[in-house]
């Protein structure tokens, strides 16, 4: 049987979703960003959650009930569920640092996985998750659900076009003026559960953007700077007193974070394209700069957005020379569109059909290549190389 599915895309076909084959999948972490993974599964027609996880049973009872699962199976270790439920899919939306394990863990369980960004932590995680990708031979999908806005699409059409000619600087990155997310049990301002700050967050981001549109070229070295100094002042807390999940800021906040809030390099990459990135949770400033590509024939402005919201922050402007003449072409916005239905539904189509990765690891290993080269550079006060062996 099958059934018409309205599609992400604005004026697409209406999407003929075949129901003979109800996929069953899981939820490991039950926190903020899995509402949304669940909210998005329980409108596919093809696909019914059948298990979630969390390390706090009462957490994933209260997210089942939320979202309507009566009989779904409830666990607090993700491996028990791997080995006890016959699964389709997984959605991994832990923090950071539980990326990777979980993962690996259900792929060589043969189970298809979408796994929140950042990919992981490390490269060598990353590296890891892409063997077990390999032995297992089912999908892995990275969640950069700003791909399926159609004004990023629009940013990859205008490059691969030419109209820029041969592309060889980018100045990306973002960020936000007072914007440093605590939320429950602080996991992403603490090394032990996130390992990563602003740069996992939103930085992956803006990476994916430009990488994205320009092919994803491999990066070769990385010269890298990281700080913390408004997630490690008292000040900031004590002059800031916002709710942010649930949770409000407290001067002792200061003593646990240990990740980055702000980040800023510059990265070589192949063909000859320099890449100057700077992302931040919290600056004394509006906007560390808007995103611009440009190439020989032609150069693009991105603006920029006040915090991350998988779009663009006005309408884009293509630079050129035409018979003499500066010219400027202004593009115009897309709706932003239903960016969680594209991101879920092309995953349960490509397990579905045994199609490829829609986000696949090969691209997002060099993205998550340069996060670690970022860190490892700031640590080490030097350039460093990036190696990455062949899968």
């Amino acid at each position: 049987m099958a059934v018409d599915l309205n599609a992400f895309e604005k004026n697409q076909d209406v999407a003929v979703i075949d129901t003979s084959k109800i996929l069953r999948v899981a939820i490991i972490g039950c926190g903020n960003i899995a509402n949304s993974h669940a909210s998005t599964y329980v409108k596919q027609p093809d696909a019914k959650i059948v298990a979630v996880c969390d390390l706090i049973e009462d957490r994933a009872r209260e997210f089942a009930a939320k979202h309507g699962l009566e009989d779904c199976a409830i666990y607090t270790d993700y491996k028990e569920m791997l080995a006890k439920e016959q699964l389709d899919c997984v959605s991994v939306c832990t923090y950071n640092r539980q990326h990777a394990p979980c993962a690996i863990a259900a792929l060589d369980a043969g189970v298809n996985v979408i796994v929140e960004k950042p990919l992981c932590v490390t490269l060598e995680e990353g590296i890891e998750m892409m063997k077990a990708e390999k032995r297992s031979g089912k999908i892995l999908s990275i969640g950069f659900q700003p791909r399926f806005n159609d004004n990023m699409r629009e940013i990859k059409k205008i490059v691969e076009s030419g109209e820029l000619g041969d592309i060889y600087y980018i100045q990306t990155g973002g960020g936000r003026r007072r914007g440093i997310p605590i939320g429950h049990e602080c996991s992403f301002i603490r090394d032990d559960t996130a390992g990563l700050g602003a740069l996992g967050d939103i930085g992956c981001y803006s990476l994916d953007m430009v990488l994205n549109a320009i092919g994803y070229p491999k990066p070769l070295t990385v010269t890298g700077y990281k700080s913390a100094f408004f997630g490690q002042s008292p000040e900031h807390y004590a002059s800031h007193k916002l709710s942010y999940g649930g949770v409000y800021y407290d001067e002792s906040l200061a003593e646990v974070f240990s990740v980055d809030d702000f980040a800023a390099a510059f990265v070589r990459l192949e063909g000859g394209i320099i890449l100057d990135f700077r992302i931040a949770w919290a600056m004394n400033i509006d906007t560390p700069g808007d995103t611009i590509i440009l190439g020989t024939k032609g150069g693009l402005r991105i603006p920029s957005t006040n915090c991350w919201n998988g779009s663009i922050g006005g309408p884009m402007t293509i630079y050129k020379e035409v018979a003499g003449t500066q010219t400027e072409t202004v593009i115009p916005m897309f709706p932003d569109g239903d960016l969680w239905q594209g991101k879920i539904r092309s995953f349960l189509d490509a397990v579905k059909t045994g199609g490829t990765s829609p986000i696949p690891i090969s691209q997002i290993i060099y993205n998550q290549a340069i996060l670690d080269g970022i860190l490892r550079s700031s640590d080490e006060g030097r350039e460093v190389t990036i190696e990455i062996p062949e899968i």
